[in-house]
């Protein structure tokens, strides 16, 4: 454990003296911002789940590269009922997409005012995609910067191959918005963090109605009981760790892909 730590105290921002940080950027290291929400999980995945999963990402990623990493940005937009349970469960808080979006962009601005110029954001929860392009966008054309990239990665998950597919689903894979809670996130929780997994609470839930439409406000039909969208007594650690073997080495690869060309000379 102890040689673990020092490995994420040496890319952890918050675990940084500054000239710790001030060395990284002479040294053109990137960095993550982990985006995750503060969101129900059901009865058995804590509040949190959003925030660890993309954060733990990053650490595999920085342990493979030079980047450092952002404290996580642990609140997200919205939560909408067929997609993450929706608002009424006690302990989800979330942010209006302005106040996210104004978040996001000043830390993203701040971190290429101190001279980063690769950035990957990692974002977890579903509601935050295109409001974490657009905060980077707003941060990129506010720089005015001509060798800085900001990669935006809402969906660092991607799809599993087919033959982790079948593993996970057997067939009856329901779509990645009635899969929150379930078997996915709950294998790889178990995987990862299984301390935080209380799975004798787990349950089989959905929503009684599941339309390809949203309605404000939402009937209670378009809510699961539990929180739970699908059939999160189907996880296991074994599941998660299929998933996590496939998905760090695709998004080590797409990080260095996406962040490769902006190495060019600093604008100073």
């Amino acid at each position: 454990m102890g040689g673990e730590s020092s490995v994420h105290r040496s890319c952890q921002i918050e675990s940084l003296t500054w000239p710790e940080v001030r060395d990284a950027v002479a040294r053109d290291a990137g960095v993550i911002v982990p985006v995750g929400a503060t969101e129900q999980h059901g009865f058995h995945l804590p509040i949190g789940t959003d925030v660890v999963l993309p954060t733990e990402l990053a650490r595999a990623v920085a342990g493979a590269l030079d980047f450092l990493i952002t404290p996580p940005l642990m609140y997200g937009c919205r939560s909408r009922p067929l997609s993450g349970g929706g608002q009424s469960f006690p302990g989800t808080i979330s942010l209006s997409a302005r106040t996210f979006m104004s978040v996001l962009e000043d830390v993203l601005s701040e971190l290429l005012c101190q001279g980063f110029r690769r950035i990957a954001v990692f974002s977890w929860h579903m509601e935050n995609s295109n409001f974490t392009y657009e905060a980077a966008a707003l941060a990129i054309e506010h720089a005015r910067l001509d060798d800085a990239r900001v990669m935006v990665h809402d969906d660092p998950a991607g799809a599993p191959s087919e033959a982790t597919m079948e593993e996970l689903f057997h067939g009856e894979f329901p779509g990645w918005d009635a899969e929150h809670a379930a078997i996915f996130e709950t294998s790889l929780m178990l995987h990862l963090r299984p301390e935080l997994v209380l799975m004798d609470r787990a349950v089989d839930d959905n929503s009684p109605t599941h339309p390809p439409y949203d309605i404000v406000p939402p009937p209670k039909s378009f809510i699961a009981p539990s929180g739970t969208l699908w059939k999160a007594t189907q996880a296991t650690a074994e599941k998660g760790r299929l998933i996590w073997d496939e998905m760090v080495p695709r998004v080590i690869d797409e990080v260095e892909t996406a962040l490769a060309t902006a190495r060019a000379p600093r604008n100073r």
